[in-house]
């Protein structure tokens, strides 16, 4: 939306229903190697990159949903390791964060403010978006609330 581009057409995964025969993982071992990595503070999205990347005991692991039947995320909320943020909205907050001490520091930097502003703005959407479900009622962002959380 506050971009550009005029968007971007990326190759799709291929459609598969089963894990492929050189991925002979246990699901229980992805699941615990998912919250393992859960808890030394990787995000949901770094833990599927080092799964396909190292793998379970040496295999790599080219799909979690395959392998599991659940996203890792899901796995995540079972076993009550799932962050307090969704990923998403998090790295927007970091970003915005990161903008406003730039622009803090350099005021007449026109760009970053606009990209700042854009930034929080799509902050605001997504906190929307989360209200009840995986954020409070009655939170709103702002930069004092986001430093903190960060």
């Amino acid at each position: 939306m506050h971009t550009r581009r005029r968007g971007s057409s990326g190759s799709d995964r291929p459609v598969a229903d089963e894990p492929p025969e050189w991925s002979d993982v246990e699901a229980d071992d992805v699941e615990d190697r998912v919250v393992e990595l859960a808890e030394d503070g990787y995000s949901p999205s770094e833990i599927g990159l080092k799964l396909r990347d190292e793998g379970v005991t040496g295999t790599p692991v080219p799909n979690v949903k395959l392998v599991t039947g659940k996203k890792v995320t899901e796995i995540l909320e079972e076993n009550d390791a799932d962050p307090d943020l969704p990923e998403d909205l998090r790295n927007l907050m970091e970003r915005a964060v990161r903008l406003r001490e730039h622009v803090n520091e350099n005021p007449q930097d026109k760009h970053n403010k606009r990209a700042l502003q854009n930034t929080e703005s799509k902050v605001r959407r997504l906190v929307n978006y989360y209200q009840g479900d995986a954020l409070d009622e009655d939170f709103t962002y702002s930069y004092d609330v986001a430093k903190e959380l960060l």
